[in-house]
C-alpha cells in the first residue's frame, strides 16, 4: 500500500519549509545574539547544499527528463520554479534578520562589523598593514581578454567582479576583472584591542574593496561587486568503468569543484549588465540569480562567537553526564557485563564510546575490533584508537563508507591510514551506502570470546555528539552481538542475507517490519483495543509507509510524528489523516535520534535506529534498527526521548495539511523549550543507573 501524488508534499519545498523554522530560531530574541547569529549561518549551510544536490537533480532532470512526474505530482519543471520564489522569499528574509536585527543588537553589545566609512585613522593604518602583508601576495587579478577568458571559479568561492576604465602597460582595455578570495584567507578579521573595541570586525570583502586599486595601477576602478557560484556536488562514478572506488572517487573529488553551475549571488549594488554578464558566463537563467543585501558568504561568519569571549551572548555551557554506573569508576567491560548501558547524548558524554575503543586498543585480552564509519571528521581519536589497535597486532576491520557526503575526502585519508597500519579497510557494498552505526569489540575472557557491542542513531564524531540528540546502547546481549557480527560478514564477505534475531536492517528487513507493526497496530484500533504509534526521526518521505500511516489512521490508530526536516505526509485530513499529527523540534541541538514506538496491545515495543524513513534508508543504504529489549531502558527513551518532545511548547512547530507550520507556543502556559529541558535531563542522566 502506497501514498498516492495527492495525498505527499513536495520534498523540496518541505525543505525550504524546514529552513524557515531554523530561521525564526535567528528572529527569536529571547535567544543568546551570538546563537541567533549562528542560526543564520546554519540557514545559509543548509541553503548551499540544498542549491548542491536537490535544486543540482531538479535542474539536470528539466535538461534530460521533464516529463518524468515526481512524488508529488508536479514536473521538475514546475517544481524548480516554485522553489526558486520559495529560495528567494527565505533568502530576503534571512538578510533582512541580519541587517535590521542581528547586526544592530550585536553593535548594541558591543560586537561590530564596521563599514570602511567608520574606519578610524589607527584602524585604517593597521587594515592597510594587513593588506600589504596578508593579502596581496596572494590575490591574483585577472583582466578578461582573449589571453585572459574568464576563469573557472571553485564552487562556493568569494569572488569580485571589477569594473575598469583605462589602458593597462600592454594597452590592454577589456573593462572586466575578476579576482577570486583564496580560501586560506579569513572572512572575517578581528581588529587589535589597541586601536578598536574588544569585538570589532571588519570583512575581508571591506579589505580588499578599499584597496582595489592596488591590483591595477594607472586604472580606474569603476564598480566592485562580490559574487559567488554555486556548483552541482554530486558524484557520480560509473559502475561498469569502476575498478578501485577509491581511486575513482578521488578523480572524482578533483572534478566537484567545477560542476555545472546551479545558483549565483551577487551583492545588491551588481548593475543589470554586470548580472548579464556573469549569468552568461555561467550559463545559468535569470531565476538563478539571488541578489543579498549583506555578505554573499554569510556562512563564514560562524567563526565569529568562537572570537567573542561574551558567555552573556551564547547559549550557557554545560558538561554531559556519565552514567553513575561509569561514574563509580567500574571498568567498562564490567559495567557492561552487569547490565546494557544506553547514552542520551549530548546530555550524556560521548566518552564511554572513546573509552570502549581505547580499551580495545590497549587491553591485551581484545583480540579483533569491528566498526563502522559514516561521519568521523577529519581529527578523530577514534580513528587514532584503531590505527593503534592495528599497530598493537589486532585484527581490526573498519567499514568505512567513501560516498559520505562532502566526508569523502576526510573518509578516504582515514582508509589510507587504516591500511598503512595494518587494519583490514572494506569499503562497503556497491550501490548501498553504509549508514549503520555498529561497533564490535571481541574479547578473550576465561577461554571463550566474548563481544561488545555499541549501537547508535549517531555518527562516530565526538564534536557532533556535543550538538546532535541521539541514542547509543552498550551492550554484550548475546544475540544482539551476534546479529552485529552476521551483519559485518555479510557486509564484509559475500553471501545471502542471513536471518537476524533481534535486529531489522536495510535494505532487507527494516521497511518490511516497521509496515509489520504499523499494520499491527491498525489491527487493535480495529478491534477496539486502544492503539499508538510515536515516531521521532530527521526526515519522512518514502510513499508506502506513508500509506501504511493514512491506513492505520483510518483504522483508528494514535500517530505522533516527530520529524525534524522535511515531512512528504500531510497530517490532520479528513479521510485520511485525522488521528496523524507532525510537529517539529528546532532548537539548541539539532534532533538526531530516530525512535519508533508501537504500542502494541501495551507490549510496548521500541527501536532506535540509524535510518530515517526514506526511500534512500530503506532501499539504497545499510541501515541497522535495534530493538530496546531492557524494560527500564525503554522506559527512560520514552520518559527522554519521545514525552519531552510531545510536550514541548517553546521549540516545536505543528504541521498543517499543506506543508506550512505553526509556531507551537501557549499563550499564559510555562514556555516548555529544550533549553529548559537541558537542566532536568542532565539531572536524570546524572543520577540515571542504566
Amino acid at each position: 500500500m502506497g501514498a498516492t501524488a495527492d495525498t505527499l508534499l513536495n520534498r523540496e519545498l518541505g525543505l525550504i519549509e524546514f529552513n524557515r523554522r531554523v530561521l525564526a530560531q535567528a528572529e527569536d530574541e529571547t535567544l543568546p545574539l551570538l546563537e541567533r547569529l549562528k542560526f543564520l549561518c546554519i540557514v545559509s549551510s543548509n541553503l548551499d547544499e540544498f542549491f548542491e544536490v536537490r535544486v543540482a537533480w531538479l535542474k539536470d532532470n528539466v535538461q534530460h527528463n521533464p516529463n518524468r512526474i515526481l512524488a508529488d505530482g508536479s514536473t521538475p519543471g514546475q517544481a524548480l520554479a516554485k522553489v526558486a520564489t520559495a529560495a528567494r522569499e527565505l533568502i530576503r528574509r534571512q538578510y533582512d534578520v541580519l541587517r535590521a536585527n542581528v547586526l544592530p543588537a550585536l553593535r548594541s553589545a558591543g560586537v561590530v562589523f564596521l563599514r570602511r566609512a567608520e574606519w578610524s585613522v589607527e584602524q585604517r593604518a593597521w587594515i592597510r598593514d594587513y593588506f600589504l602583508r596578508e593579502v596581496l601576495p596572494v590575490l591574483t587579478p585577472i583582466g578578461l581578454d582573449p589571453s585572459h577568458p574568464f576563469p573557472k571559479l571553485l564552487n562556493k568561492s568569494l569572488n569580485f567582479a571589477i569594473e575598469l576604465e583605462g589602458r593597462d602597460a600592454f594597452g590592454r582595455n577589456s573593462g572586466i576583472a575578476i579576482v577570486q578570495a583564496p580560501r586560506i584567507l579569513p572572512r572575517v578579521i578581528k581588529l587589535p584591542e589597541v586601536i578598536s573595541g574588544p569585538h570589532q570586525f571588519v570583512f575581508l570583502s571591506s579589505i580588499v574593496h578599499e584597496h582595489i586599486d592596488e591590483l591595477f595601477a594607472g586604472m580606474t576602478v569603476k564598480g566592485f561587486y562580490q559574487f559567488r557560484v554555486t556548483r552541482n556536488s554530486e558524484l557520480t562514478v560509473e559502475e561498469e568503468e569502476l575498478k578501485n572506488l577509491r581511486t575513482a572517487l578521488q578523480g572524482e573529488l578533483r572534478q566537484r569543484q567545477y560542476g555545472d553551475a546551479v545558483r549565483l549571488e551577487i551583492a545588491d549594488n551588481c548593475p543589470a549588465h554586470m548580472e548579464d554578464y556573469l549569468l552568461a558566463q555561467f550559463t545559468l537563467q535569470r531565476d538563478d540569480v539571488f541578489r543579498v543585501d549583506g555578505p554573499v558568504n554569510l556562512v563564514r561568519l560562524m567563526q565569529v562567537p568562537d572570537m567573542v569571549d561574551v558567555p552573556a551572548l551564547k547559549f550557557r555551557p554545560f558538561v554531559p553526564a556519565l552514567p553513575s554506573l561509569l561514574a563509580k569508576k567500574a571498568t567498562l567491560f564490567e559495567a557492561m557485563r552487569k547490565q546494557d548501558i544506553l547514552l542520551h547524548h549530548p546530555f550524556q558524554s560521548f566518552q564511554p564510546v572513546i573509552d570502549l575503543l581505547n580499551l580495545g586498543a590497549t587491553d591485551p585480552q581484545v583480540v579483533a575490533i569491528k566498526m563502522t564509519v559514516y561521519r568521523t571528521g577529519t581529527d578523530s581519536v577514534l580513528m587514532e584508537s584503531l590505527i593503534a589497535a592495528a599497530r598493537a597486532g589486532k585484527q581490526v576491520t573498519v567499514i568505512v563508507e567513501l560516498m559520505a557526503r562532502f566526508d569523502e575526502e576526510a573518509n578516504i585519508s582515514w582508509a589510507q591510514r587504516l591500511e598503512d597500519a595494518g587494519a583490514h579497510v572494506v569499503y562497503g557494498v556497491y550501490g548501498y551506502k553504509v549508514h549503520a552505526k555498529m561497533l564490535m569489540v571481541v574479547r578473550r575472557e576465561e577461554g571463550q570470546l566474548r563481544r561488545y557491542v555499541h549501537l547508535g542513531t549517531g555518527n562516530y564524531h565526538p564534536r557532533t555528539a556535543r550538538m546532535y540528540t541521539d541514542f547509543g546502547l552498550l551492550t554484550c546481549n548475546d544475540d544482539i552481538a551476534s546479529d552485529v557480527n552476521d551483519l559485518f560478514v555479510q557486509i564484509t564477505g559475500l553471501g545471502r542475507a542471513s536471518k537476524l534475531k533481534h535486529l531489522l536492517s536495510s535494505p532487507f528487513t527494516l521497511l518490511p517490519g516497521m509496515v509489520e507493526r504499523i499494520r499491527a497496530e491498525a489491527e487493535h484500533a480495529k478491534a477496539g483495543k486502544p492503539a499508538r504509534i510515536i515516531a521521532k526521526m530527521n526526515a519522512l518521505l518514502e510513499g508506502e509507509i506513508i500509506g501504511e500511516l493514512y491506513a492505520a489512521s483510518q483504522a483508528g490508530v494514535k500517530i505522533q510524528l516527530i520529524v525534524r526536516g522535511v515531512c512528504a505526509l500531510k497530517p490532520g485530513v479528513p479521510g485520511l489523516s485525522e488521528n496523524i499529527t507532525v510537529r517539529s523540534i528546532i532548537g539548541r541541538f539539532l534532533e538526531h535520534s530516530r525512535v519508533f514506538y508501537y504500542l502494541n496491545g501495551g507490549n510496548e515495543d521500541l527501536f532506535i535506529s540509524s535510518a530515517d524513513w526514506m526511500g534512500r534508508n530503506f532501499f539504497r543504504r545499510i541501515e541497522t534498527c535495534v530493538p530496546i529489549l531492557d524494560k527500564k531502558i525503554k522506559q527512560r527513551i520514552i520518559r527522554e526521548g519521545l514525552k519531552p518532545y510531545l510536550a514541548d511548547n517553546g521549540n516545536a512547530w505543528e504541521m498543517s495539511a499543506d506543508g506550512s507550520y505553526r509556531h507551537r507556543t501557549t499563550r499564559g502556559q510555562p514556555r516548555i523549550a529544550q533549553e529548559s529541558l537541558l537542566a532536568e535531563l542532565t539531572v536524570v542522566s546524572r543520577a540515571i543507573k542504566r
